[in-house]
């Protein structure tokens, strides 16, 4: 098991060296913006709903 984690790192080292933290951060970032959007979307939705009820009554 210890052959596979060092064959593994040694992937991920060579991985880094050619690509850079550079598209991994972009996504993590998109996924981030998109994530709070949604989430400010869906909580802001669910206040309107109780404020339009509170008038009715």
């Amino acid at each position: 098991m210890e052959h596979a984690h060092t064959a593994l790192l040694a992937a991920a080292e060579l991985a880094a060296k050619e690509q850079g933290p550079g598209n991994v951060l972009r996504i993590v970032l998109a996924v981030a913006l998109v994530g709070s959007a949604l989430l400010a979307w869906l909580l802001l939705r669910g206040y309107r709903r109780d404020a339009d009820d509170d008038t009715d009554a």
